[in-house]
């Protein structure tokens, strides 16, 4: 079975096989251009169902999937093929499995400088086939981002990575695509962080009970007040179900 698009609410979403997944990273990157993969929480789901350029990221992407219980309810709940549900720290590790296995590349971008050393060390030590070509810290000068394009257009690497600090997070990709070779690109606020052990991944058990928000909350309190956007997220539902319905 081939991968499927689907929309959902204006918002495009990957339906991959488990089965297929390996052999559809492979077919990405002999793809020409930079290939980003996109995780999708709730919160990010809404945004891009606006027109700018956060939707035409989106709608552009090489892979989309969603990460956020919501959607996955949301999904069935309109009665479309449904994808599978990913944590991102988990998605990046089978990824991180599949390039080593065919000996690929990784450049590590993102993150404070120490953070940035001490996750390479530990990927190189869980998965020792994979060869990383380069890395490069975020919260950098602006100055600085020719050299970095440069760096990697030469590395050629078979994945970018990125996490923290960097300008315009994931939009990074989008406004720099044209400067950078074929590959993937994948984009995650704690993956660096997570890798030096410098922060804890949400744990199993949180997430396949889609109460992965619920930490956040405790970090900024304020964060509660998505609730809104939650109802409207229900009501769109609603919406969307009586149009097919009547249609």
């Amino acid at each position: 079975m081939a991968t499927e698009r689907i929309q959902f609410m204006k918002v495009p979403f990957d339906v991959v096989p488990e089965e297929d997944f390996e052999q559809t990273i492979l077919d990405l990157l002999a793809k020409k251009g930079p290939q980003h993969i996109m995780l999708l929480s709730l919160w990010d789901f809404l945004r891009a169902r606006h027109r700018g350029e956060f939707h035409t990221m989106v709608v552009n992407a090489a892979l989309v999937l969603p990460v956020s219980k919501s959607l996955i309810r949301g999904i069935r709940f309109l009665k479309k093929n449904t994808p599978d549900r990913y944590q991102s720290f988990s998605l990046i590790i089978k990824v991180l499995g599949i390039l080593e296995k065919h000996y690929k590349s990784l450049y590590l971008f993102g993150a404070h400088q120490r953070s940035l050393l001490q996750a390479e060390k530990n990927v190189r030590s869980t998965f020792p086939n994979l060869s990383i070509v380069g890395r490069f810290p975020g919260y950098y000068h602006k100055t600085m981002e020719k050299n970095i394009l440069t760096a990697i257009t030469k590395a050629e690497p078979s994945l970018i990575l990125a996490g923290n600090g960097i300008p315009g997070a994931q939009r990074w990709i989008n406004r720099n695509r044209l400067k950078l070779n074929s590959g993937l690109f994948i984009w995650d606020p704690d993956v660096i962080d997570i890798f030096s052990e410098r922060k804890r991944r949400i744990s199993e058990k949180t997430f396949k009970r889609g109460l992965e928000y619920f930490p956040q909350i405790l970090k900024n309190p304020l964060r509660i007040f998505r609730i809104f956007q939650y109802l409207w997220y229900n009501i769109l539902l609603l919406c969307y179900r009586l149009l097919k319905r009547n249609s």
